[in-house]
């Protein structure tokens, strides 16, 4: 099974092509917090390589930039290819089959989720709580 999870904050834009067939692809490359700390208290990176192709790629184009954290579901892939020089080259990088956003939106604040109706929610039940009933009589069972 080839299989990779990967959580992280984009190091540059992603950058858009499309190849001769006319089929778009997004190169970009994450940068991932190791799980544990160095001997000073430090957290180091890893920085991984991702493609993401066709619809995933125009989604990644639009609305992710340098900086934005983002989930991507995908496989690792290597490749050889001979460089400007004639060098043999190999590339290790994850082929993206799913890309999620990794933070929720914030307004401009930055304090604030963003809306997407003209409802208002409470804060609580953005994050996924909601408030329980103040007395026992509307729960759906009997205690």
């Amino acid at each position: 099974m080839n299989k990779a999870i990967l959580m992280g904050n984009l190091t540059r834009d992603p950058e858009m092509r499309t190849t001769q067939s006319q089929v778009p692809v997004c190169t970009f490359s994450l940068a991932v917090e190791r799980r544990f700390k160095t001997q000073s208290g430090e957290r180091q990176a890893d920085f991984i390589n991702v493609v993401a192709w066709r619809q995933q790629a125009e989604f990644v184009a639009k609305y992710f930039h340098k900086g934005s954290r983002m989930v991507v579901v995908g496989s690792i892939q290597t490749r050889t290819y001979d460089d400007k020089d004639g060098n043999k080259r190999t590339a290790t990088e994850v082929v993206a089959d799913e890309i999620h956003f990794g933070d929720s939106k914030r307004s401009d604040s930055g304090n604030e989720p963003r809306q997407t109706s003209g409802a208002t929610a409470p804060m609580a039940q953005t994050e996924g709580f909601f408030p329980a009933p103040d007395d026992d009589t509307s729960l759906p069972f009997d205690l």
